[in-house]
């Protein structure tokens, strides 16, 4: 179960077939209401986002049965990657219907209920990288055309190792228009 909000993940394990049960007939990006698991889950709704049978095959979306089928598959779709280029092969994937024989579901929060969950709604996870498109900082600070990005820059800062001073990492912002470029471009205007 994942929640986009807070970052975090978390695998839960249900024995009883009678709480996962509202769940078979549905298929992958259906809401379901969480209040059939527990009490705990109660005004919880969950997106349904893939999963895998007893043997390791995926589903995938667009297929739609819940028995397995053979696809021939490219560069590009869900459940393959190739390894040359050109390459297609033909795979063994799960329709897109939840059904009894899946051993993993993987389910979105989409819908805060009323209780906290321990290790997934009561804590938050940091983003690990910042944005590196300069309209994207641009839109995270409200930042105007003529402020000078460079200095929102979100930078990382590294463990430090011993002997050696305290280091930070940052993206590389490319295609910036700095005074510099655009002395550069006149310049190239005038020739």
């Amino acid at each position: 179960i994942a929640f986009p909000a807070t970052g975090c993940q978390k695998l839960i394990d249900i024995e009883d077939e009678l709480k996962y049960r509202e769940f078979y007939e549905k298929r992958i990006s259906a809401e379901v209401p969480g209040d059939c698991l527990g009490e705990e889950w109660k005004g919880y709704v969950f997106r349904i986002s893939g999963g895998n049978d007893k043997q390791g095959f995926p589903m995938k979306q667009g297929i739609l049965t819940n028995g397995r089928v053979r696809l021939l598959l490219a560069k590009g779709q869900s459940c393959y990657r190739p390894r040359r280029t050109g390459e297609r092969k033909r795979k063994s994937v799960r329709g897109c219907i939840v059904d009894s024989n899946l051993s993993v579901l993987n389910l979105v929060i989409i819908k805060k209920g009323d209780t906290e969950i321990p290790g997934l709604t009561d804590k938050t996870l940091p983003r690990r990288l910042g944005p590196k498109r300069c309209n994207k900082i641009r839109k995270l600070f409200n930042l105007t055309k003529d402020d000078d990005v460079r200095r929102y820059v979100i930078r990382r800062e590294l463990p430090e190792k011993e002997g050696k001073k305290r280091t930070a990492k940052a993206p590389k912002n490319s295609r910036l228009v700095t005074p510099v470029r655009l002395q550069r471009k006149r310049k190239a205007m005038a020739l």
